[in-house]
């Protein structure tokens, strides 16, 4: 009796340390778990909004800490990389800003001594046709000053209280006589009330300037320009509408590009010199804007600007 009760107790602590043992195992195993989720999760947040916070994850495991102080590491490395990328982005574009201002003065000087020589001599065709092509290279350079300040962040940009209606009447009107020349039908949707936007009036005027220009360069097949306003809760959208050849959805986003080139014939007709878009959607963008694009090659091609509503 006496063993039998010495073997039932044994039993009885044998099978409590083995409970006990593999309830450590479970709950320790658990704890790393929860540990290494909080660590992915916090990485994650991390990369995903592109901050410089660190993995911040308080343990008493030692591999965790190594395995957090390793990421903090390469962490610490990501940063220093954006910086000075960032550092050399900002050199270059001050460069190139630089460059183009260059390059104007003494183009300005060709271009005078050209009309000067072009007075005395009308008759001269060929003269003719270079002050045409110095002029085009003027307005290339030009471009490429006004995008290079832009990206630079040295163009003065001050958001106020604009009158988008009044904007676009009279963006409207100083290409009315062009358009009616060029046989366009002019659909013109703006409402009577006056609408208003954050934004600066020289910006957007510079937008809607190269985007009419932009159809009737290179969407005058179509023989057709819709102006509209339309808005949201939030938003003000001017939509520019041609009927020309329109733009491939394989290029919709690649248009914006600085100077790309598309490979087919007809969208790199349209697609110009490659600088007017990009500088539109760099402008909005710094308004809190953006510049979209919806095409339908042969049937219809919307630009639309989008700037943010003014909200009395």
């Amino acid at each position: 009796m006496k063993d039998s009760l010495i073997i039932f107790f044994m039993a009885c602590i044998i099978i409590l340390l083995s409970s006990i043992i593999f309830y450590q195992k479970f709950v320790f195993k658990k704890g790393i778990k929860s540990e290494l989720e909080k660590v992915c999760q916090k990485l994650s947040d991390i990369l995903e909004k592109g901050t410089d916070e660190k993995v911040m994850v308080f343990t008493d495991n030692k591999i965790i800490m190594d395995l957090n102080g390793q990421i903090n590491k390469l962490l610490i490395d990501r940063q220093k990389i954006k910086t000075d990328y960032k550092r050399q982005e900002i050199s270059s574009k001050k460069m190139l800003a630089n460059i183009s201002h260059d390059i104007k003065t003494p183009l300005t000087v060709i271009l005078g001594y050209l009309e000067i020589i072009r007075l005395s001599n009308k008759e001269n065709e060929a003269l003719q046709k270079v002050e045409i092509k110095a002029k085009q290279v003027m307005e290339l350079v030009n471009q490429f000053f006004t995008l290079a300040k832009l990206e630079a962040g040295d163009t003065d940009i001050k958001i106020t209280k604009v009158n988008i209606s009044e904007s676009c009447r009279e963006n409207v009107l100083g290409f009315y006589e062009i358009l009616i020349q060029k046989e366009f039908e002019v659909d013109i949707l703006i409402p009577e009330q006056d609408l208003f936007v954050y934004g600066d009036r020289e910006s957007i005027d510079r937008i809607l300037y190269n985007l009419v220009s932009n159809v009737i360069r290179y969407g005058s097949d179509g023989k057709y320009i819709g102006f509209l306003i339309r808005e949201d809760s939030g938003y003000i959208y001017i939509d520019i509408t041609d009927k020309g050849a329109g733009i491939d959805k394989e290029f919709a986003e690649s248009v914006f590009e600085r100077l790309y080139t598309m490979e087919d014939s007809r969208n790199r007709r349209i697609q110009g010199n490659g600088l007017g878009l990009t500088i539109a959607r760099n402008l909005a963008k710094q308004m809190g804007g953006d510049i979209l694009l919806e095409s339908t090659p042969g049937i219809k091609t919307i630009f639309s600007v989008k700037l943010k509503k003014f909200i009395y």
